[in-house]
């Protein structure tokens, strides 16, 4: 559930900041496909036990997340 000033979206009782709705669609479609794949990187850098790995993939997940407005700058400022 998006909150009134539709910054944030509430889920299981946490806030979470929203992607900016000013990306273009397909940039956008890019960056969450980027996102999920450094997810899944994360995740088998783990299994693997590469902290290497896991740091790079990490960083991935913190660089898509930025671009998508997640974090970094906000992006209704």
């Amino acid at each position: 559930m998006a909150t009134e000033d539709e910054r944030w979206i509430v889920i299981d009782g946490r806030r979470w900041r929203r992607t900016d709705p000013s990306i273009p669609e397909e940039r956008r479609k890019a960056l969450v496909s980027e996102l999920m794949s450094a997810r899944s990187a994360v995740g088998h850098a783990k299994r693997k036990g590469d902290e290497q790995a896991e740091r790079a993939a990490r960083d991935r997940v913190h660089a898509a997340k930025v671009a998508l407005g997640e974090r970094g700058p906000k992006w209704w400022e």
